[in-house]
């Protein structure tokens, strides 16, 4: 397979899993944050550099590619390795021991624990019992961080939580519901249990499904505070914050053996507060890169250029889809620097930020920040500048337009 043969598979720049296949039989499956970058990168050029030989002699064996899309890259990670157990294709399995893939087990208890297992440990029968069992998962790392994720939404028990009526320290902080101290029943714990079956499963919408009938059966009985810890548990499961997993995908990723220097630059524009709108404009490596730009509509029109940036960057970090930047530009002073470093912070990224200074006739004054690369900075400005206003005279056109 060549990379002039990828356009026929229309892969989405989305996140999801896809599989290698030579007519029906799956060769590979991998997962991704960006279905069609992570696709793309195995036609590197250096791809002997940056992948064994197993996976060149695989691309030349593959003559198809189909993918499945999914909400998060959590979700991707859970039916990566679902599908993996189920075809156990051929790369997949020479790419690495199946002994020292990780596997989730859930043993077989009155009060099950969740415990992340060797493969060389299940071949020896450790733990000797289980209720359910998933993997393999092939990324060590991201497994632990996609655990913490799950752990935040249905806490459970694990090796640490002693039946001993002594709360262990995740009970004490909200990721284990107690059994050690006795605060929940069998039957309650069992639906935790069986709630993480469904997830782990990737059957998210039976999950939502039986969690609805859940909630309205608690309202039904007038047990309103019940019903709103399922209706938030609801609420987490169709917005998952997966950054870290995000990151860890972007770091495994092998699409250019140069990393790129993005800088996003953001702007507002309106008269007095009237038909607001937020632009976001790339440069990538010291290039201008339009195809990538977002216009934002302000929900409200308000006066208020910080609150105005700060629903830009709250709504732009709501799409992991697009890949995050290394530097942010602001328009403005301290304000705006602040509200972009708390955006940045909500969605736990490290994300550098500096800001320009305009003059009374609106050209650059002064950085405030890192000046390393400054010119790449007002080019990215002028650009959000420049952009934020066509944006706003065009609504303001249609507006006035008979």
């Amino acid at each position: 397979m060549k990379s002039t043969d990828l356009k026929q598979f229309n892969l989405p720049d989305t996140p999801g899993i896809y599989f290698f296949k030579s007519g029906k039989k799956i060769l590979y499956i991998g997962k991704a944050t960006s279905l069609k970058d992570r696709v793309k990168s195995y036609f590197a050029r250096n791809i002997l550099l940056t992948r064994s030989p197993l996976i060149v002699k695989m691309l030349e064996e593959a003559n198809k590619i189909e993918f499945i899309q999914t909400d998060s890259v959590l979700e991707a990670l859970l039916l990566e390795a679902h599908e993996i157990k189920k075809y156990q294709p051929i790369y997949n399995s020479k790419e690495k021991d199946d002994k020292s893939y990780n596997y989730v087990t859930i043993t077989k208890e009155d009060f099950p624990r969740l415990l992340i297992v060797r493969g060389r440990d299940l071949q020896y029968g450790l733990p000797r019992e289980a209720l359910a069992e998933w993997g393999p998962f092939p990324h060590g790392g991201e497994l632990k961080e996609a655990l913490k994720i799950i752990r935040k939404i249905f806490p459970y028990r694990d090796d640490k939580c002693k039946l001993n009526n002594k709360p262990c320290f995740n009970a004490q902080i909200g990721l284990c519901p107690g059994p050690c101290v006795k605060w929940i029943l069998k039957k309650d714990y069992r639906k935790i249990i069986r709630h993480l079956k469904l997830f782990f499963e990737a059957k998210k919408p039976e999950l939502i499904k039986s969690l609805e009938k859940e909630m309205q059966m608690f309202a039904k009985e007038h047990k309103f505070e019940n019903a709103e810890k399922v209706k938030r548990k609801i609420f987490a499961l169709e917005h998952i914050q997966d950054i870290a997993l995000m990151k860890n995908d972007f770091k495994s990723e092998i699409l250019n053996p140069k990393s790129t220097f993005r800088i996003e630059a953001y702007d507002i524009a309106h008269i007095s507060g009237k038909d607001v709108v937020g632009v976001m404009t790339v440069v990538e490596d010291g290039e201008l890169a339009k195809s990538q730009y977002r216009k934002f509509k302000i929900n409200h029109d308000r006066n208020d250029d910080t609150a105005n940036l700060q629903e830009v960057l709250k709504r732009r970090f709501t799409h992991p889809e697009w890949k995050f930047p290394d530097l942010v530009v602001v328009d403005g002073g301290k304000g705006q620097i602040n509200v972009a470093i708390e955006a940045i912070k909500k969605v736990g990224l490290n994300i550098e930020v500096v800001s320009v200074v305009k003059d009374e006739r609106h050209k650059a004054r002064e950085i405030i920040g890192n000046k390393k690369h400054s010119r790449e900075i007002l080019l990215a400005n002028f650009e959000a500048h420049r952009f934020a206003i066509g944006y706003h005279q065009k609504l303001r056109g249609k507006e006035f337009r008979i």
